[in-house]
């Protein structure tokens, strides 16, 4: 009955997945081979000089990543809510800057991976916090604070299962 379960939140993770646009598909795995260190994003992503940089910006902005896994907060305590939650917002900052996350779905997808089930209630207020920056355009600023839905900004509690599905680069085949 366990493994139904676990097999049904894969499905449903894999249907999240399957609903994001293409660009936000590839950005997510794009991130997470960055951010998990799972392949070299310059060899697999890079198409031209422009994503070249980006990646190369992204390789930098992502060392953060390993302090962050390790000092998540405590949900009931203020303690190290401001170093968390500052370089939280800063990261998250960098990659909506990127606007190849349309909106809070594929945010929470991607950092749910990168950080853990553990950064799950943190991940709305870090959100709203960088979407609502300066360094983000305001149309873009309206779109993405628009995006999060009343039930995930206002969720009483949180699972603490791990994410299954890691999304990873698919090599297509010659014809």
């Amino acid at each position: 009955m366990a493994n139904t379960g676990t097999a049904s939140l894969t499905i449903a993770e894999l249907r999240e997945f399957a609903s994001f646009t293409p660009c936000e598909q590839r950005y997510i795995k794009r991130s997470l081979d960055i951010g998990l260190g799972r392949q070299d994003a310059f060899k697999l992503w890079a198409r031209n000089a422009e994503e070249s940089a980006s990646i190369r910006s992204q390789y930098v902005a992502y060392q953060e990543l390993k302090g962050l896994r390790g000092q998540v907060p405590d949900e009931m305590t203020l303690e190290g809510v401001e170093d968390f939650m500052g370089k939280l917002i800063r990261l998250t900052a960098f990659d909506l800057a990127q606007e190849r996350i349309a909106g809070f779905s594929a945010y929470r997808f991607l950092y749910e991976r990168l950080l853990g089930a553990d950064a799950r209630p943190w991940l709305p207020s870090a959100f709203c916090g960088a979407a609502a920056l300066p360094q983000i355009r305001p149309d873009r600023r309206k779109h993405l604070l628009q995006s999060i839905s009343e039930a995930a900004a206002t969720a009483p509690g949180w699972s603490t299962r791990e994410p299954s599905f890691y999304p990873e680069w698919v090599e297509k085949e010659a014809a």
